[in-house]
């Protein structure tokens, strides 16, 4: 977004910390009182404000000796940094004087308050002309960009009233929202977040109105009678008032059982306007939503179907009444919901994956596909949180963009999907809690859910359409064989063929399983087979799901006792490991046997259908026969071995994860590991993108295993291999699993009283708390794991602590805190002669002297820093110091300089082999190309770099090809649109 004379717009953020951008680049507002002086001009919207108001503003009553010098020179640093492309000697633009104050003008600034009210205004407008639920998805998305305590960390008496004000002003916002949804019969999907707010705001007569109004709709009216009363004795025992009239009226209605409060009729698609004639899943041209920011955010077009399965056969009635879900002329209120349940094995998830590759061309946004685990019996059963990460990041958020909480992560993820049409496969649910997170909140998407249960909430809540599966015909069971085995085989013993049918149940699982023995065995008679089948025949308590017709059980041990010995107990060493699928290497690690034999065993689990290899390497059970496995390894195995085969894995991932850490960063301190005393098979790395790759497939296992090992008697292994996953989780933005993480093993390390071990938990909470900005939590944590790591006499912990202190301090504008910390730090680092850290430290000084616009001590240190990288020898370090060298030099519009430091940065990182860094400083010295006028230079650089992200799948790609395409299109004066 342009100016007219070419600048570019200043963006500013007031709905969370105060902060502020000049086109992509965010800029360093200083102390927190000179972000209070910002935030009273910004708030006074080009009014002007007076010496004294300012000063009460910020310092209320009690202002220091001086307040007017130093207010005068907060005002000439705001001036530097908004106006830094004005001529010397010109008058200021942005930040001017009137009387003997200032104001603010805005014709040249946006902000997210201003986006907040504008987007309210549009709602109210689209309700006035009669398009609720145009008015409804505005308000969504205007409440989701709020991101957190308006003005946080800005001091002052003035900040705290507009925290107060904004505050309300949400919450009235929010209000409203729920009184539309009510509008448009949507009591049921509101329903849970009235009760929530009303929890929240006990006091809120108008939120208790809309509850009464909720409640009575959804016919539970005696609730709602009991709200009102409850209401109305807390205000009269904390306030000594009787309910409004516009409640007590409501009361009124709802003990009258007035016709007003039921449900009313559905807005037609004619009324609101936003359906054509093409139907629901038709691309409008005249949308004017279609440039939305969300979507715009999400434009990646994610593809995660698994593969259709060739040898499909029948369900031809099952898949005409799905078929129907999808009626071109429907025009729906809520996305379509299909929910196929039914028995374990009935090839459910075969089912809704054929389906879903046969409508995926209705659906140009993409498909999502996550396995939610609702039956694993290894205890990786995916929480909703987890399930919704993964489809944000897929979506293109970038995953330290997800913001925190399950309410939240839900809400990003339905604006995300607004007026987008994606096809969503939930397989494997547990219950209807599982699923309800992860559904669309707009009409457009198709969601096909599985299941063993019948999920009757969601069939009563959110309208799905049940579809039970029962085992196959007769025929369809027949044809299944025939395909799989061929005809000739069936033809020549056509009563063997039935006969196998009928002892399978039909089950598609089992047909399965028999069909891959007798495909590896074409000289078995048919016959032989079946009367095998009867001779193993026995009970299915454990696996049927509650249908005692169906023996799944004799068809696995038929197969399973078929095996090689030394394959039968990989299967058994398998049904161990925790995590939602199994690497080569794991499998070896379990059983003890080299990688080269376990890969013809897994391949004859594979060849017997007793295993599924997903992706090249990786393996993973169907539930049930998982359940098999563990119970075989229950009856056939000691506990030692059992142990045994454990410790083996823990092992391999523990030492792996340390090899991989040290790959990527060779000089960080590191803890001591004990001692393999097993032959765990642990990776070694010839390379950072390797380790990386590793570090990447297996986050899900990863988190799974510190996980199961902190609640199996691994502790020790829990908290160690935690440790060793925090520094490339943390560049990926895998927050919420860190958080996990360290959690898992917070409470491994107090099991065993291991206080080391605790102190790097806490370490690690208290870190990834800041990256959330729980400021509290964050101070509590790294307090107590600073007190830790003291008394236990762990300099290097002590030092990694007190700079994830400055690092918090720094994001609250504490700065003289900041660099308190970072001096201790660095004595720390000397006296221990570790002088790769004490660079490391140097660095982040400098850094924090850049927020503070202080650009020559930030050079100082920096250059500091770099030059004992060089002594050293630690490319990684130097390569990083280069970088903020060159930041500072930009900062100071010494651009020739900034590119100069940045392209030897990028060499480093070149040759390192750190992909991601080096995308990252192209993209800086694009900037600084921009800066310097050069446009075609920085779009080189830009390219550069999005060919890198690109590369790698990472999720920033999305954002800079958005930037890319923004200036590409602009004309070379930088004046607008061409």
């Amino acid at each position: 977004m342009k100016v007219t004379d070419g600048a570019e717009v200043l963006r500013f953020s007031l709905l969370g910390p105060l902060r502020a951008w000049r086109g992509e680049t965010e800029l360093a507002l200083g102390s927190p009182q000179q972000r209070a002086v910002l935030a009273l001009l910004l708030l006074r919207r080009g009014r002007a404000v007076g010496i004294d108001e300012l000063i009460d503003g910020i310092w209320g009553h009690d202002p220091p000796a001086g307040a007017v010098p130093v207010l005068r020179t907060y005002v000439s640093r705001l001036r530097k940094l908004l106006e830094s492309e004005r001529s010397p000697g010109a008058p200021p633009r942005l930040v001017v004087s009137i009387g003997d104050g200032y104001a603010l003008r805005t014709e040249e600034i946006t902000s997210d308050l201003a986006e907040f009210e504008e987007g309210l205004a549009l709602a109210e407008h689209s309700r006035a002309r009669g398009d609720s639920r145009g008015a409804a998805r505005l308000l969504d998305t205007t409440l989701t960009g709020w991101p957190g305590t308006p003005l946080a960390g800005v001091p002052g008496p003035f900040a705290e009233t507009e925290r107060a004000r904004l505050a309300e002003r949400r919450l009235t916002a929010l209000e409203y929202r729920l009184r539309v949804e009510l509008e448009l019969g949507r009591h049921e999907t509101v329903l849970p977040e009235l009760v929530a707010l009303r929890a929240a705001q006990p006091l809120r007569e108008a939120v208790c109105e809309l509850l009464l109004v909720a409640l009575y709709r959804c016919g539970r009216q005696a609730e709602a009678l009991e709200v009102y009363a409850s209401t109305r004795r807390t205000l009269v025992d904390e306030l000594g008032i009787e309910p409004g009239p516009s409640l007590r009226a409501a009361h009124a209605r709802l003990l009258a059982g007035d016709p007003g409060l039921s449900p009313p009729a559905p807005v037609s698609a004619a009324a609101d306007g936003t359906d054509t004639e093409d139907g629901p899943y038709a691309e409008r041209a005249d949308d004017p939503d279609r440039d939305d920011p969300i979507r715009a955010a999400g434009g990646v077009h994610p593809s995660q179907l698994p593969a259709d399965l060739p040898l499909f056969t029948g369900r031809d009635v099952e898949l005409g009444r799905v078929d129907a879900l999808l009626p071109a002329e429907d025009h729906p209120d809520a996305a379509v919901v299909g929910l196929i349940n039914g028995m374990a094995g009935a090839g459910k998830t075969t089912l809704a994956v054929h389906w879903a590759h046969r409508v995926a061309h209705r659906f140009p946004d993409g498909s999502l596909y996550v396995n939610l685990r609702g039956y694993d019996q290894g205890g990786s059963v995916m929480e909703p949180a987890e399930a919704l990460e993964t489809f944000l990041v897929a979506l293109g958020v970038a995953p330290q963009a997800v913001p925190e909480g399950l309410d939240a992560q839900a809400a990003l993820y339905r604006s995300v999907l607004a007026r987008r049409r994606v096809l969503i496969v939930l397989d494997n649910a547990r219950d209807s809690g599982q699923v309800r997170p992860l559904l669309p909140g707009t009409p457009g998407c198709l969601v096909i859910v599985t299941s063993r249960s019948r999920l009757t909430g969601l069939v009563a809540g959110h309208g799905a359409h049940p579809l039970t599966l029962g085992p196959l015909t007769t025929g369809e069971a027949r044809a299944m064989l025939t395909r799989r085995i061929g005809a000739t085989r069936v033809d020549a013993e056509p009563e063997a063929a039935d006969a196998i049918v009928e002892l399978c149940a039909r089950l598609p699982l089992a047909l399965a399983i028999v069909a891959a023995r007798a495909a590896h065995h074409p000289g078995f008679r048919l016959a032989d087979i079946a009367g095998e089948l009867r001779e193993t025949h026995g009970s299915l308590d454990a696996f049927t799901g509650g249908d005692a017709h169906t023996d799944a059980r004799a068809v696995f041990s038929w197969s399973y006792h078929a095996l090689p010995s030394a394959a039968a107990e990989l299967f058994r060493r398998l049904s161990l490991h925790p995590g939602p699928d199994i690497s080569t290497a794991v499998a070896a690690a379990l059983t003890a046997v080299p990688p080269r034999p376990v890969r013809a065993l897994l391949a004859e689990l594979t060849g017997a259908s007793l295993l599924g290899e997903h992706a090249p390497g990786r393996f993973a059970f169907h539930d049930l026969l998982r359940a098999y496995a563990r119970e075989q390894a229950d009856t056939e195995d000691t506990e030692e071995r059992r142990g045994a085969a454990l410790r083996r894995m823990y092992d391999h991932y523990l030492h792996t994860t340390h090899h991989a850490s040290a790959i990527i960063s060779p000089l960080r301190e590191t803890i001591p590991l004990p001692s393999s005393t097993t032959d765990s098979g642990a990776l070694r790395f010839t390379g950072r993108r390797k380790a990386m790759q590793w570090l990447r497939t297996e986050r899900h296992v990863l988190r799974s295993v510190v996980e199961h090992a902190a609640t199996h008697g691994y502790e020790d292994h829990a908290w160690r291999t935690a440790v060793g996953l925090d520094l490339y989780f943390d560049r990926l933005g895998f927050w919420h699993d860190l958080m996990e993480i360290n959690s898992s093993a917070l409470r491994a390390s107090r099991a065993i009283g291991d206080r080391l071990g605790e102190a790097h938990a806490l370490r690690g909470l208290g870190f990834f708390h800041t990256r959330f900005a729980h400021s509290a939590e964050a101070r509590r944590d790294l307090g107590r794991a600073l007190e830790l790591f003291r008394a236990e006499g762990d300099a290097f912990g002590e030092a990694r602590t007190r700079r994830c202190l400055a690092y918090q301090a720094n994001g609250e504008g504490r700065f003289t805190v900041s660099l308190d910390h970072y001096t201790h730090a660095r004595e720390l680092y000397r006296a221990e002669g570790d002088t790769s850290s004490e660079a490391i430290v140097l660095n982040e000084v400098g850094w924090t002297y850049i927020l503070l616009g202080e650009h020559g001590k930030a050079l100082e240190h920096c250059e500091k820093a770099v030059a004992l990288h060089q002594e050293i020898g630690n490319p990684i370090g130097e390569a990083g110091a280069q970088d903020s060298v060159g930041y500072a030099h930009h900062q100071l519009g010494q651009y020739d300089a900034a590119v100069e430091r940045f392209e030897r940065a990028l060499a480093l990182y070149q040759e390192i082999g750190d992909h991601y860094l080096e995308a990252d400083t192209l993209r800086h010295i694009a900037d600084s190309r921009l800066a310097a006028g050069d446009r075609d230079a920085a779009i080189d650089a830009f390219r550069a770099a999005l060919a890198l992200l690109e590369e790698n799948s990472h999720p920033e790609a999305a954002d800079l090809r958005e930037t890319l395409r923004d200036l590409e299109a602009s004309d070379p004066g930088g004046t607008g649109p061409a």
